[in-house]
C-alpha cells in the first residue's frame, strides 16, 4: 500500500514512487512531522524532534518544560499555544479571541483521489493510481473540525495537500488564515527558488540562500500575476539541473497567494503555502464549510531537471483536461501584432490566404471583432461583432476561412467591462467596487464582479452564444488587468473581504462551464501574457501565452523559467516582426523560429508583407515543426544550458522509446576570438548510435558523456537545431 498507520507508535508513512513522507501523532493528539525525502523503511519519530528544554519557548503542558510546540516539527500549526511561528491557519471567535487548539481525533485511508469541490486540482483516470489520507483534527471547545488532504501518486514523487474547515459548533467562526499546507524542516540548509517577473519579463529564476526571518512570493493582485508565480523550491546546496536533492511547491489557484519560507532561531525552515491571509477573511456559520486549493509537493533526488520532468508529466497528464490534452497543437497566425485595432475583412482575409499557402494550420482574429471596439477605450463587454468591419459576420468570415483549409479562432477578455460600454451603462454595479470611491481603471478597462451568481451566468450564457454562431476550433481568453477597490455591491458587510476568493470560485465555475459546453474548442489562457500561467488555469485550458513579449532573445528566459514547472505543451510561443515591439531588437528569422518552434508554435505578424524569400524560410519552418510537434509538445524535456547563467542556453525534448531527439542552441552575443563550446546532451540511450542531421553519426554516451561541438558561427543572436535519429543496426 503506498499510505499505511502503525498504531503501535501512530505513525503515518505516506509513499509516492520514491519518496516517503512520515507523520506521527504525538503527545495528546498533536500531528508532527517526522520525514519527508528519498524512501525509506521506517523512520524513529522521536529521534526527529529530541526533547529540550530550549528557554522562552513554552510548554502547553505544565509539567513538562521540554515540550514546546515552539520546537515541534508539525503539519499544520497555530499561533497562540506556545508555537510563535508562522500558522498555517487562523480563526477569529465571536469574543474575538484568535486562540485554537487542533488534536488528531480520527482518520481514513482510501484509494484514488476525491475532487475538490469549486476548486482545480490533480486527477486520476483510476483509483489504482494513488491514495488518499484524510486527517481530522479537532477542536473541542469550538466544535471547529480541520480534515488535512494528502494524496500519494504511485507513478511519482508526488504529495499534494489541502485542507477542509468545517464549524461543527454553535457560533459563526471567521477564517483569517487557511493555508493549503505546512512543512517543517529540520534544517535551514538550502537555497530556495521563486519565479519573479514583471509584464513582459515573466517567470525569471532568482535562487537566494535562505536567511533567518521570512522569506515569501506572494501576490496581492488578484491574480496569480506577472510578478510572481505560485511555486517555490528548496534545493540542496549542491544542487544543479541533474543532481541533488529539491523539494518543489507549487499551488493549484489563480487569485492571491503566498508562499513563504521561515527560518527560526533553531535554523529549522518551515514552508507554508496557500491563499495570501492579506485582505482575505471567510466567514464560517454554524455547519457551514470550507476547503482550500491543493499544493503540489514534488521530491527530487536528480536535481531541477528530475523536479521539473515530473511536474511536467503530472501537470499535462494529471491536470490538463479534454480532448486538447494529449492532441497535437495547431500552428496558428494571429493578427493582433499585424493589425492591433485596425483591420476589416478585406485585410483579415488577405493574411488568412497568405497563411493558407504557407502551410499554417489555424487563423486567429485577436481583439477589435465586437462593438465598437477601434482601440482599448470602449466596448468590452459588448459581445456583439462589429458588422462595419465584418459586413458577413463571424459566420461568414469563419467560412471563407475554412474554404482556406484553414481553422478559425477568436480572442475573447470576458472577465472585463469598458465604462463606455453598453453592458456597463445596463449594469453600473457588476464591476468589482466600493461605495463611494473612485473606480480606478487599467486598461481603461474595470474587473467585472465574478463572485456574483448573475454575472457569472450572463458570461456564460454570452459567450456560449458567440461560440455557437460559428465553427470555431480554438479561444485565447484574454485578462488584462488586475484587481482594485475589490469589494462587492451582492455581499453584505461582513463577507467583504471574500470577494476576491468568491471572484475564482465563479471563474473556475464560467471556465468549467464554458469549456464542457465547447470540448472541440481548443483554450489559451492569456492574461497581457504571462500574467496568470499557473496550475488553476491549466486544469481548464491546456495552454497559455508565456508572455507577451515575442523577442526572441527575451524568450529564452522566460520560456526556461516556466519550464522550471510547466509542461511545454503549456507554452504559447509565436515568431513575430523585427524590429520587436516589445524591446526594438532585431532577430534572424531563422531564430525567432528555433524559439517559438521549442512551444506550441505560431505566427504574430503581417505575413503579407514579407519577402518571397521570408515566406519559403516560414513554409520550411512550418513544415519542419508539423515533422517534429509531437517530439516537442509531449517528448521528454531537458535543459542543457542556462540563459541565467551565461551567454549561451540550450535545450533539447527527447522521444519516450529514446529513439529521436530535438536539440536547440542559442548563442546570444558574438565574442571575438571565443573559445569553441561542446554540448552535453542527455536522456539519450548510451548503447544507441544516433545520426545528427549535418554533423554525422555519433554514439549516445559520447553525445551524454563527452559532448559535441558547436559549429562556430559569426553574428549576434545565433540558433541551431539539430534532429537526432537513432541509426538502425
Amino acid at each position: 500500500m503506498a499510505i499505511v498507520f502503525d498504531p503501535t507508535n501512530k505513525t503515518f508513512y505516506l509513499k509516492a514512487n520514491d519518496t516517503t513522507y512520515v507523520m506521527q501523532i504525538v503527545r495528546s493528539g498533536y500531528l508532527a512531522h517526522v520525514y519527508w525525502g528519498k524512501a525509506v523503511r521506517a523512520v524513529r519519530g522521536a529521534e526527529a524532534f529530541p526533547r529540550l528544554d530550549r528557554a522562552f519557548s513554552p510548554s502547553p503542558d505544565p509539567s513538562d518544560r521540554t515540550f514546546s510546540l515552539d520546537t515541534l516539527p508539525q503539519e499544520y500549526p497555530a499561533y497562540g499555544n506556545t508555537d510563535f511561528r508562522a500558522p498555517a491557519y487562523q480563526v477569529q471567535l465571536e469574543n474575538g479571541s484568535t486562540v485554537t487548539d487542533l488534536r488528531y481525533k480520527t482518520h481514513r485511508i482510501y484509494k484514488g483521489k476525491p475532487r475538490l469541490n469549486g476548486l482545480p486540482a490533480t486527477y486520476v483516470e483510476h483509483e489504482q493510481e494513488a491514495e488518499t489520507l484524510e486527517i481530522v483534527l479537532l477542536d473541542a471547545l469550538i466544535g471547529l473540525e480541520v480534515t488535512l488532504q494528502y494524496t500519494a501518486y504511485k507513478k511519482w514523487n508526488v504529495i499534494t495537500r489541502a485542507a477542509h474547515f468545517e464549524n461543527k459548533g454553535g457560533e459563526r467562526l471567521k477564517l483569517l488564515r487557511a493555508l493549503s499546507m505546512s512543512v517543517d524542516f529540520p534544517t535551514a540548509d538550502y537555497d530556495w527558488i521563486h519565479l519573479p517577473g514583471a509584464w513582459g519579463r515573466e517567470r525569471w529564476i532568482e535562487r537566494l540562500p535562505l536567511l533567518t526571518g521570512v522569506q515569501a512570493a506572494e501576490s496581492r493582485r488578484g491574480a496569480s500575476s506577472h510578478q510572481q508565480n505560485p511555486f517555490i523550491a528548496l534545493a540542496a546546496k549542491n544542487v544543479d539541473e541533474h543532481q541533488g536533492e529539491v523539494y518543489g511547491f507549487s499551488l493549484v489557484y489563480s487569485g492571491n497567494f503566498l508562499a513563504q519560507v521561515e527560518v527560526d532561531q533553531f535554523r529549522t525552515a518551515r514552508v507554508s503555502m496557500g491563499i495570501n491571509p492579506f485582505d482575505f477573511t471567510w466567514l464560517l456559520e454554524p455547519g457551514e464549510s470550507f476547503q482550500t486549493p491543493e499544493v503540489v509537493m514534488v521530491y527530487s533526488d536528480q536535481g531541477l531537471n528530475g523536479m521539473s520532468q515530473t511536474y511536467h508529466e503530472l501537470y499535462r497528464t494529471r491536470l490538463a483536461r479534454g480532448a486538447f490534452r494529449d492532441r497535437e497543437r495547431p500552428i496558428l497566425i494571429n493578427n493582433w501584432e499585424a493589425t492591433y485595432f485596425d483591420f476589416n475583412e478585406e485585410k483579415i482575409m488577405n493574411i488568412a490566404r497568405t497563411a493558407a499557402e504557407l502551410g499554417i494550420e489555424l487563423f486567429v482574429l485577436d481583439d477589435g471583432w465586437f462593438g465598437e471596439r477601434d482601440d482599448d477605450r470602449r466596448s468590452l463587454g459588448d459581445w456583439v461583432v462589429n458588422r462595419r468591419k465584418l459586413p458577413n459576420g463571424l459566420n461568414g468570415l469563419v467560412k471563407q476561412v475554412n474554404e482556406l483549409g484553414l481553422q478559425f479562432g477568436l480572442w475573447i477578455e470576458p472577465e472585463m467591462v469598458s465604462p463606455n460600454s453598453e453592458l456597463y451603462r445596463k449594469h453600473p454595479d457588476w464591476c468589482l467596487h466600493v461605495p463611494n470611491r473612485p473606480r480606478s481603471e487599467g486598461r481603461n478597462q474595470l474587473v467585472l464582479d465574478y463572485s456574483r451568481q448573475d454575472v457569472c451566468d450572463y458570461m456564460i450564457e454570452t459567450i456560449s452564444n458567440v461560440l455557437a454562431s460559428a465553427p470555431i476550433t480554438y479561444v485565447k481568453w484574454d485578462m488584462n488587468r488586475h484587481m482594485t477597490e475589490i469589494g462587492s455591491a451582492a455581499l453584505p458587510p461582513e463577507r467583504q473581504r471574500e470577494t476576491s476568493h468568491r471572484y475564482m470560485l465563479g471563474l473556475y465555475r464560467v471556465m468549467d462551464e464554458i469549456t464542457a459546453r465547447f470540448p472541440h474548442i481548443l483554450f489559451e489562457s492569456c492574461s497581457g501574457g504571462g500574467g496568470r500561467f499557473d496550475p488553476g488555469i491549466l486544469y481548464y485550458m491546456p495552454q497559455t501565452w508565456t508572455s507577451d513579449n515575442t523577442d526572441a532573445v527575451s524568450r529564452l528566459k522566460i520560456q526556461y523559467g516556466t519550464s522550471l514547472v510547466y509542461p511545454v505543451s503549456a507554452m504559447g510561443a509565436h515568431v513575430s516582426a523585427v524590429p520587436n515591439h516589445q524591446v526594438g531588437r532585431v532577430t534572424s528569422l531563422k531564430t525567432r523560429g528555433h524559439v517559438a518552434m521549442s512551444g506550441n508554435f505560431g505566427y504574430e505578424l503581417d505575413i503579407t508583407k514579407l519577402t518571397e524569400t521570408e515566406k519559403q524560410i516560414i513554409k520550411e519552418q512550418v513544415a519542419f515543426y508539423k515533422d517534429v510537434r509531437r517530439l516537442v509538445q509531449f517528448g521528454t524535456f531537458y535543459r542543457l544550458l542556462s540563459p541565467f547563467e551565461g551567454n549561451e542556453a540550450a535545450w533539447m525534448f527527447v522521444s519516450e522509446d529514446q529513439s529521436e531527439a530535438l536539440v536547440a542552441y542559442f548563442r546570444v552575443l558574438a565574442e571575438a576570438n571565443a573559445p569553441l563550446s561542446h554540448l552535453r546532451l542527455k536522456g539519450l540511450d548510451p548503447n544507441q548510435d544516433y545520426e545528427i542531421e549535418g554533423l554525422g553519426v555519433y554514439g549516445g554516451d559520447e553525445l551524454m558523456y563527452a559532448g559535441v561541438a558547436v559549429p562556430h558561427r559569426l553574428g549576434d543572436f545565433i540558433s541551431m537545431m539539430w534532429r537526432l535519429k537513432a541509426v538502425q543496426r
